[in-house]
C-alpha cells in the first residue's frame, strides 16, 4: 500500500483545501452576499449525506434554490425552484465552494465519489456500495467522465474504479480536468431535469 493510501491523501486534502479557502475567500464572501440578496436566508444548504463507511455528515453548499411552496405547503419541484441565478451558480460550480470546509473537517476529500442521498443506501448493490470505502469528494472520476449526463450504473462503475485505483497522480489529474470542465460548463445536468433523475435502484 502506498504512502498516499496510508494517510498521505488526508494530508494532501487538508493542505490544498486550507490554501484553497484562503485564496477563494473573496469569492466565498461575494457569493454569500449574492445568495443573501437574491434568495434571502438561509445562505447555506445543509443536508445529511453518507460519507466514509456510510457514516452520515452535514454537507454544506451555497443555496441555489428558492423556498417556494405550493398551496398545500409542499416544496415545488427542483426545476421550478431553480431560477436563473441558481442555474448560474451551478453552471460555475460556485454552490459547491463551501464543501472545502467539509474537506478540512474530514467529512470529505477533494477527490472521491460524490456524496449522494441517504435514501439511496439500501438501493445499492454490494459492488456499488464500495464507493463508500473512501471519503466522498468535491469532484471525482465520474465528474470528469460525464458528470450528470451518464447513467447511474456508469457513474457507480467509475466510482468503484476510482476506489481501486486512486493515487496522487490521478487525483491531481482529476483536479486539473475539473477546473477545465467548470470553465466549459460540461455535464451540469441530465436532459429534462435540474441535475439527475433520482436513483431508484437496480432492476
Amino acid at each position: 500500500m502506498t504512502l498516499y493510501r496510508r494517510g498521505g491523501k488526508r494530508v494532501f486534502d487538508v493542505v490544498l483545501a486550507g490554501l484553497g479557502m484562503v485564496v477563494i475567500s473573496p469569492v466565498l464572501v461575494a457569493v454569500a452576499v449574492a445568495v443573501r440578496c437574491r434568495l434571502g436566508s438561509p445562505i447555506f444548504f445543509v443536508q445529511r449525506r453518507p460519507g466514509l463507511g456510510d457514516r452520515p455528515f452535514a454537507l454544506l453548499k451555497f443555496r441555489s434554490m428558492s423556498t417556494a411552496r405550493n398551496e398545500e405547503g409542499a416544496a415545488l419541484p427542483d426545476g421550478e425552484r431553480l431560477g436563473s441565478f441558481g442555474r448560474k451558480l451551478r453552471s460555475m460550480s460556485l454552490d459547491e465552494l463551501p464543501e472545502f470546509w467539509n474537506v478540512v473537517r474530514g467529512d470529505m476529500s477533494l477527490v472521491g465519489p460524490r456524496p449522494l442521498l441517504m435514501e439511496y443506501l439500501p438501493r445499492y448493490t454490494r459492488a456499488q456500495r464500495r464507493r463508500h470505502e473512501v471519503r466522498p469528494g468535491i469532484t471525482g472520476w465520474a465528474q470528469i467522465n460525464g458528470r450528470n449526463t451518464i447513467s447511474w450504473n456508469e457513474k457507480f462503475e467509475l466510482d468503484v474504479w476510482y476506489v481501486d485505483n486512486y493515487s496522487v497522480r490521478l487525483d491531481l489529474a482529476i483536479i486539473w480536468r475539473t477546473v477545465t470542465a467548470v470553465f466549459k460548463k460540461d455535464g451540469i445536468s441530465a436532459e429534462g431535469v435540474a441535475t439527475m433523475p433520482p436513483f431508484e435502484g437496480n432492476a
